[in-house]
């Protein structure tokens, strides 16, 4: 095993930083950097531009329209984004329903979607949880009834991450209660613009509306949008909930927020507190091993071999991860972390301009403001993409049979 990087992909790696810092926009970068709010425009806008260099599908094959990168290379390629502050990919689109299209799809259905995926023109989300089944999500009781040469959908999908914006939806939906609860759900892709689906924003605590309810009524959904075959689409599933664990676990972001943290806790006074930095020095060790885990995997791949499945071994350390720095970032701020005040960060509180003008930020640092609220919404991560009791559970099973 040779975790070390080849002159080759040290190049590779300078050409990546190289044109991100000529395209990605200084202002999403200083959002991303301090974790203030991106708009629908600061996501979409990154998208295109990296569908423009046909690098928005970094992880497809050329046969597909990617780049047919090595693993290796799209390693290097999401670091050197998450380190140059660009927003994370929407990965509804590109990282989660395109492979399952390339894999399971018609050529039709690839002709058909794969491009504006590719592009970044087309925004999709993703229709699996409902109230009712979130873990345990072969619960599912969105119905799909075929008439004919449609599907006639009725139910609720919740927890729709910016569903508000979506063009379109992979769904899975119960199209036989026959057998075991798994055996009767299939994958469909329906059009969010069609009558009958109504989208419900879910205001968090931070006054964003990052998560919606979404409601079908009588819904028409042509039979061609059904992927692979009726009832099947529990397999379908498992192969785009591997991609989302995986994503989730996005030890690339966990390096940038790291540096982050070390600069909140320089700013606000508490670096030359031995034991606050002795827990940066814990967490930095954790991103380290999570990150040799993921190189551990690309070195398999390289040589051929076959890797363990540690998807959820993955997800479960890297979300982990995401919520101690977002912990240690709130302590290091202390008391200026606290309020969250919306009309004032949307007034501009948080801006530059702003701030400077009137001497400077409460706790001396921009990065406050959002601190509250980020702390809160990565609460979620140990949940979604499969919770971290349940996912051990898998790894347990795998790895001890």
């Amino acid at each position: 095993m040779d975790l070390a990087f080849t002159p080759e992909e040290q190049a590779f790696r300078e050409e990546i930083r190289a044109w991100v810092r000529e395209h990605l926009p200084a202002e999403t970068a200083h959002k991303v950097h301090n974790a203030l709010r991106l708009t629908r425009d600061d996501l979409q806008g990154w998208a295109k531009i990296l569908g423009k260099k046909g690098w928005l599908g970094f992880g497809w094959p050329k046969q597909f329209g990617g780049p047919g990168w090595t693993a290796v290379q799209k390693h290097l390629f999401e670091e050197e984004c998450a380190l140059a502050g660009a927003p994370r990919i929407v990965p509804f689109g590109p990282v989660m329903v395109a492979p399952v299209i390339m894999a399971f799809g018609s050529p039709e259905q690839q002709q058909r979607f794969l491009p504006g995926i590719a592009s970044g023109e087309v925004w999709w989300s993703q229709g699996y949880s409902e109230p009712g089944s979130g873990s345990d999500l072969a619960s599912l009781k969105t119905r799909a009834e075929r008439r004919g040469d449609k599907y006639i959908v009725n139910g609720q999908k919740t927890w729709t991450t910016l569903g508000q914006y979506g063009d379109w939806m992979f769904n899975l939906v119960r199209t036989s209660t026959e057998g075991k609860p798994q055996t009767g759900i299939s994958f469909l892709l329906l059009d969010m613009k069609s009558p009958g689906v109504t989208v419900r924003p879910i205001k968090l605590l931070d006054g964003e509306c990052e998560v919606n309810e979404v409601f079908f009524d009588n819904v028409e959904v042509p039979a061609e949008n059904l992927i692979g075959e009726e009832n099947k689409g529990w397999t379908y599933a498992k192969h785009l909930l591997s991609h989302e664990r995986t994503n989730i676990a996005d030890v690339n972001r966990s390096k940038r927020e790291l540096e982050r943290l070390k600069r909140i806790a320089r700013t606000e006074g508490v670096w030359d507190d031995l034991r606050f930095r002795d827990q940066i020095a814990l967490l930095e060790v954790d991103i380290v091993a999570l990150e040799m885990l993921v190189l551990r995997v690309l070195s398999a791949e390289k040589s051929g071999k076959n890797s363990l499945d540690i998807a959820g071994l993955l997800k479960i350390k890297g979300s982990e991860i995401q919520q101690r720095y977002a912990e240690l970032m709130m302590l290091a701020a202390g008391p200026y972390s606290l309020p969250f005040i919306e009309e004032a960060m949307e007034a501009g509180w948080q801006g530059d301009a702003a701030m400077g003008a009137l001497g400077g930020y409460p706790g001396g640092t921009v990065a406050n403001a959002p601190l509250a609220s980020t702390y809160f919404n990565l609460r979620k991560t140990t949940i979604y993409g499969g919770s971290n009791e349940v996912q051990r559970n898998i790894v347990a099973q795998t790895v001890l049979g």
